[in-house]
């Protein structure tokens, strides 16, 4: 393969990459990287995938290929364009801290991983990232205000108790801050206006681990207020608004250097100039894309259209409320893409296979096969799987098969096992895996699909196994149940929002998306700021449980929720530890370790219901207080026709498997 990764690397013009299914990305997107680095130019790979979920996969599977890749991760905003929210303070932060690491070269193989979305936007420019970027350090000479100041400038949030990046407190002589780019949080203790010492402690339970010596202080939010932005912001936004503009929230807001909701998207008002993400990129640099990366972007400019036109329409009947910003101040337009692209080489990855030509190079990798018509049929899909096995080591193929956890890797090994492939190798790592000689190995790997080469055969559970025994993707709740939930609110009632705090609910009402209806819950906040929330947000909502008389509602990126937030965290916290302290105890006693032996699968099988995700979530927790060695502590909640029941049974069937007894209390009689 190192001929092939060479002829990408020396590419001077867009090449697609054919035979590269989605489970073979990772290793690609790794040997790339390892060959950039060979250079010697300081050279890095660069993945653009479609989405942020893509994107985790990938950042999370290259390192268990290649130990020694550093992975950079770029997301998109988690908000919609032209909302009225901001970006979570942790996307910002992430996305900062990228942009400051690009400025440097690694000393080791690097792989950055960013979002259709995030590659299509623009950023702040390299200089501004480094303007923006100072170090601090034990010792040093700096007034406590100032440094506060500095912190607010930077899109900092000032809380009672800091838990997220982007938040800092000041409490007597100390400073705890959460800088973007570190692992923890840092506490600075001031003597006078010196630094007299700097710790590392962990936010969640504010206890110290170590001492720092230094740290690096990055911007917290894109979106920065100091006197050279607001004033440069104030200008453009009469500029391009006109003079009535002033009376604007927004512009009242920015010009008295309060943080405003949403602000970051008029970033382009506030900044001299942007740039876009392949500024910040080396010219050596080999850029690759998903396939589906594409039809993200297409989408992606479709809703910006989109959400750009509904604006303008709104501002028609409401001058002043919210006045968008052309979609290519911010957004790149298809045109702009096709001139990146024309400019420097950035790769397609597809699945299929193609022929080679001078633009085409195909690493003729096959997807695993599927068992999925032996699942239809009903046949022994372990049977099918061992016969497959035996096949690959015939060809003298590599066969390692890919699980998501410990406990089910150990599960497969034995299903396998006594369905005929002997002498599993469980590995540690991709290495110790191909190190197996003519052994198949197990590997906790979490790769949906796998991938065959002409020496290697990679099969996953989901490969094998289907849905059942593959981690469950969260399903996000029916229409039905949107509506049976806001069944029982009034327009008036109150609402607790799990990031924006206490609104009133107004109703459902629709709004066009891609010119389709699309319902969304209705809210409004302090001074008739509205928020509309997508029904598939629902989640985020929960009724205000206490008496509403004499309540006020929070303000849209006001911070006054956020505090009441950090002090019920405390509270929260003071009754964990009396928790922790009995869970501890329980804890240091020992217990019996009890697992399913081969025969559990079978049993749970003859089950005529398919389990519900809480079900399954509930089913594997029991499992796993069972095999823990130690007392379970541990109540199946439910309503009546729920499936405790099947929960309970299978715990029962594996402690009965073991010889041990299994008593059925009931309250009643009847029930009994």
């Amino acid at each position: 393969m190192s001929d092939t990764l060479q002829r990408v690397i020396r590419a001077n013009q867009p090449l697609t990459l054919a035979g590269v299914p989605t489970g073979f990305l990772p290793l690609l997107a790794a040997n790339l990287a390892r060959a950039a680095h060979g250079t010697g130019k300081g050279a890095r790979a660069v993945a653009i995938v479609a989405d942020e979920a893509a994107m985790r996969a990938l950042a999370d599977t290259v390192p268990l290929f290649a130990p020694e890749v550093e992975v950079l991760t770029f997301p998109g905003w988690d908000c919609l364009p032209y909302d009225r929210a901001s970006p979570a303070l942790r996307v910002m932060a992430e996305r900062l801290a990228t942009l400051s690491a690009l400025q440097s070269t690694s000393d080791k193989p690097q792989l950055l991983v960013a979002t259709a979305s995030a590659a299509t936007q623009r950023v702040l420019t390299r200089f501004r990232v480094r303007q923006l970027t100072r170090r601090i350090a034990e010792g040093e000479r700096i007034k406590r205000e100032t440094l506060i100041e500095q912190l607010n400038a930077l899109g900092y949030q000032r809380a009672d108790t800091v838990a997220e990046h982007g938040e800092y407190a000041v409490r007597g002589s100390l400073i705890d801050v959460f800088p973007a780019g570190e692992e923890l949080a840092l506490r600075l203790d001031f003597f006078g206006d010196e630094i007299d010492s700097l710790r590392r402690f962990d936010p969640a339970d504010q206890r110290s681990t170590d001492k720092a010596k230094a740290f690096t202080l990055m911007p917290a939010s894109e979106a920065l207020l100091d006197e050279e932005t607001i004033k440069r912001f104030r200008s453009r936004y009469r500029e391009k608004f006109g003079a009535t503009a002033t009376q604007d929230p927004l512009y009242q807001a920015l010009s008295e250097g309060r943080r405003m909701a949403g602000m970051e998207h008029w970033l382009p008002l506030l900044e001299e100039r942007l740039e876009t993400l392949f500024d910040h990129l080396g010219e050596g640099d080999i850029i690759l894309r998903d396939s589906a990366a594409d039809q993200a972007l297409d989408a992606r400019r479709e809703a910006i259209e989109d959400y750009y036109q509904n604006r303008v329409r709104a501002m028609e009947g409401a001058p002043g409320s919210y006045r968008p910003l052309e979609p290519q101040a911010l957004y790149f337009s298809k045109k702009e893409w096709e001139s990146t692209q024309a400019d420097r080489p950035i790769h397609l990855a597809s699945p299929f296979p193609e022929p080679e030509t001078d633009r085409v190079i195909d690493f003729g990798v096959q997807p695993a096969r599927d068992f999925a018509p032996e699942r239809a049929q009903q046949a022994n899909v372990y049977d099918a799987v061992a016969k497959h096995v035996s096949d690959l080591r015939k060809s003298g193929r590599k066969v390692v098969l890919a699980s998501y956890t410990r406990g089910a890797r150990e599960r497969l090994s034995g299903l396998l096992e006594d369905h005929g492939v002997k002498s599993l190798k469980l590995a540690d790592n991709w290495q110790e895996a191909l190190a197996a000689k003519t052994q198949p190995a197990l590997l906790v790997l979490p790769l949906d699909h796998g991938f065959s080469t002409s020496e290697i055969a990679v099969l996953t559970e989901q490969d094998m196994l289907g849905d059942r025994l593959v981690r469950r993707r969260r399903k996000r709740k029916a229409a039905d149940a949107f509506l049976a939930e806001l069944a029982a609110l009034s327009p008036g009632d109150l609402v607790v929002h799990a990031d924006h705090g206490i609104g009133r609910y107004e109703g459902l009402t629709q709004i066009p998306v891609s010119k389709v209806p699309h319902d969304c819950v209705a809210l409004e906040y302090a001074r008739g700021d509205k928020l509309y929330v997508p029904v598939e947000n629902i989640e985020l909502l929960s009724r205000y449980g206490n008496d509403s008389e004499g309540v006020s509602l929070d303000s849209l990126g006001g911070e006054a929720w956020q505090r009441r937030k950090s002090r019920m965290k405390e509270r929260i916290r003071a009754i964990a530890g009396d928790l922790i302290k009995t869970a501890a105890e329980r804890a240091l006693r020992p217990g019996a370790v009890i697992e399913p032996d081969t025969s559990y699968a079978a049993f749970a099988d003859r089950f005529p219901y398919e389990e519900t995700d809480d079900q399954e979530r509930a089913i594997a927790d029991v499992l796993a207080d069972l095999e823990a060695g130690r007392p379970m502590d541990r109540l199946v909640c439910g309503d009546v026709g729920f499936g405790k029941t099947e929960v309970a049974l299978r715990a029962a069937f594996v402690m009965a498997m073991t010889g041990r007894q299994v008593a059925l209390v009931c309250p009643t009689t009847l029930l009994a």
